[in-house]
């Protein structure tokens, strides 16, 4: 468990969610806007809301999110600081140990189709912590390599190295520079 996790959390037990569903929204408070912030490697998490939708699903549920932020992040080419809106939306099912909706742990070779619907995660404890599924939408969204809109990296200019035989060259008598 990581620290952001410890401090913002949004636990719903399994057993909450119903057939029409119900809509919770989500929001960090300053304190934990800061770790998280400090976590994910940003100047400030200034802004990070949610708003998720929780439906009953076969033994399990179904989380339908929707979220919004601004972020913070320092200019790997200007070192300028720079605010970034991110936003995302996100579905995931989750069912508790023992369903029959789990993937099999036995499976060790499995057939990778992209636009299926991913596998649902399995519970331990039948309690689902929706900030967690927020923070991961936002971790898989912060530029790795931030750069500030606009800015290029330009690389210098390599230094022409001279080899002992110019060097000598140039020494001797009637030798011009070049």
């Amino acid at each position: 468990m990581t620290s952001e996790q410890a401090l913002w959390k949004a636990p719903m037990g399994l057993g909450e969610f119903s057939a029409q569903g119900s809509v919770r929204q989500l929001v960090p408070d300053e304190a934990a806007r800061r770790v998280i912030a400090k976590l994910y490697g940003l100047v400030s998490l200034d802004r990070l809301d949610a708003e998720v939708k929780l439906v009953r699903w076969h033994d399990g549920g179904q989380i339908d999110g929707r979220w919004s932020g601004s972020v913070t992040q320092n200019c790997g080419v200007t070192l300028e600081d720079y605010s970034t809106e991110l936003k995302g939306e996100f579905r995931v099912r989750v069912v508790p140990v023992g369903s029959l909706h789990a993937p099999d742990p036995n499976v060790v070779e499995i057939a990778f189709d992209p636009e299926a619907d991913d596998p649902p995660d399995v519970l331990e404890d039948n309690i689902v912590d929706l900030a967690h599924y927020v923070l991961e939408e936002l971790s898989l969204s912060i530029d790795p390599f931030p750069r500030k809109p606009g800015v290029e990296f330009v690389a210098p200019e390599p230094e022409v190295e001279l080899s002992p035989f110019a060097v000598l060259r140039k020494l001797k008598p009637g030798a011009t520079e070049s």
